[in-house]
């Protein structure tokens, strides 16, 4: 199994998302999220994972989500143009973003990590 982890270096869950990997030896590969945020490719698949919850993509909690004021814009938003603003703005993905070959994780619950990945 070989994980893509697009994560933050100061972001604690995705060290603690990591730190899970490390521990159980599950290869992955770290793609800084702020730099090189997931592709529109990426983001829909990951969409699709989620049961199409566009909201779920989004770092709700993030500073840049509420400085754009997405809690209220959001809603209005198609599927296009949260995609792109996805693909154009790392901030405001959730952290960590992993796909994997035929699934996608989302944050780091170790309970559904443990599921999907021992």
């Amino acid at each position: 199994m070989k994980l893509t982890v697009y994560a933050y270096k100061n972001c604690g869950t995705c060290r603690n998302a990591l730190k899970f990997l490390d521990e159980h030896s599950i290869p992955y590969t770290v793609v800084p999220i702020r730099e090189t945020p997931p592709s529109p490719d990426e983001l829909r698949r990951m969409l699709q994972y989620q049961g199409g919850a566009l909201r779920r993509l989004f770092n709700t909690s993030g500073q840049d989500y509420k400085d754009l004021g997405l809690k209220d814009r959001l809603s209005a938003m198609n599927e296009d143009e949260a995609i792109a603003l996805l693909a154009a703005q790392g901030n405001l993905v959730k952290r960590p973003f992993v796909l994997g070959d035929g699934f996608g994780l989302l944050g780091f619950q170790k309970d559904e990590w443990s599921d999907r990945l021992l």
